[in-house]
């Protein structure tokens, strides 16, 4: 049987604007460190990284005008485990009926009560 096509569910976090303080290290590296952290992080928890986008939001800018930002997003990805089909329910089989069973089900139409009728009013 073949296996069926695995699912995934994503998580997105902001990308840091500003790099924690690692010791040792200054500008570019301490930024690197400071993604690092965050990959480490989420990949001990079972996340993939995909990759960085930068996606436009618009928002309100006093009364009436808007502005649009940019956010920089790292996606990242994970299979959810195989949940397995419940099991087909079994074709119904009926029970073999005895001989007066199936005469009961077997009585002439014309021997059925027929119903009162109501006088009209």
């Amino acid at each position: 049987m073949p296996r069926p096509m695995p699912r995934y569910e994503y998580k997105l976090v902001p990308a840091p604007e500003k790099a924690t303080k690692h010791k040792g290290l200054k500008g570019a590296a301490n930024f690197a460190a400071t993604l690092q952290d965050i990959l480490n992080e989420l990949g001990a928890e079972g996340w993939h990284y995909l990759r960085a986008d930068t996606l436009p939001q618009e928002e309100r800018s006093g009364l009436t005008s808007r502005t649009t930002t940019y956010r920089n997003l790292l996606i990242f990805q994970r299979e959810l485990p195989e949940v397995e089909a419940p099991p087909a329910p079994e074709p119904a089989v009926e029970e073999p009926r005895d001989e007066a069973s199936l005469a009961d089900l077997l009585t002439d139409p014309g021997e059925t009560p027929e119903m009162e009728e109501k006088p009209k009013a």
